[in-house]
């Protein structure tokens, strides 16, 4: 019980940390871009309760991917509604991918550099956050690069593929839901890794490059 509440505690901010940015990240653009929606709503806000969703924060402990509330975005207030839509998609995966290279050369000094001038003892817990940190935005940046409804990769697509393929791709999008659900439910039902197989590769590229290490700390 003691290690659950742990693990909870060292890992629960900074899930609430990424998902903060990455819905204020999406907010923000979109207002740049002429949408007032986000911020009208008091969703422009770095208060990370104001985008938590109970149930997609469960799932980063379950399955190791989860989700926050979706900042409402409108793009009839956009002059390009489909190129201004791939911004504010691609707006949150960045911010996470900036948040984890920001981390990881933290980290990097930490361990490389930083350790001599402090006993490791005094670091020990420090490390083993920012490492988490700098994991959990990366899997938030590229879980939500796939290309499937409703997640940020969908709109990202839509916005570089012609106005024409993107009617045809998004006539796919209602089944979308459904097949996040399924895979979910089959890793859980047999403990394959099938959202791993998805992400698994580009996740550990990333944490590499930013931090050094090869061992994922989750």
């Amino acid at each position: 019980m003691n290690d659950i509440l742990f693990d909870i505690l060292l890992i629960g901010p900074p899930i609430l940390f990424a998902i903060t940015i990455h819905e204020f990240s999406h907010g923000f653009i979109a207002d740049k871009l002429g949408d007032p929606t986000a911020r009208l709503s008091g969703r422009l806000t770095l208060n990370p309760l104001a985008h938590l969703d109970i149930i997609g924060t469960l799932m980063f402990f379950i399955v190791k991917i989860g989700w926050a509330k979706p900042v409402p975005v409108n793009p009839n207030n956009f002059q390009n509604p489909r190129k201004d839509m791939l911004w504010v998609a691609l707006a949150g995966p960045v911010s996470n991918l900036i948040c984890g290279f920001i981390f990881g050369i933290l980290l990097r000094w930490m361990v490389f550099g930083g350790l001599s001038l402090f006993p490791p003892e005094q670091w020990g817990l420090a490390i083993q956050v920012i490492q988490i940190i700098v994991i959990i935005n990366i899997i938030l940046a590229v879980f939500n690069a796939i290309p499937i409804f409703p997640l940020d990769g969908y709109r990202i697509l839509t916005g570089v593929l012609s106005a024409q393929q993107a009617y045809g791709f998004s006539r796919f999008a209602k089944y979308g839901p459904f097949v996040l659900l399924a895979i979910i439910l089959i890793g859980q039902a047999t403990e394959f890794p099938v959202f791993w197989m998805l992400i698994g590769i580009p996740v550990q590229i990333l944490y590499f490059l930013f931090t050094g290490q090869q061992n994922l700390p989750i």
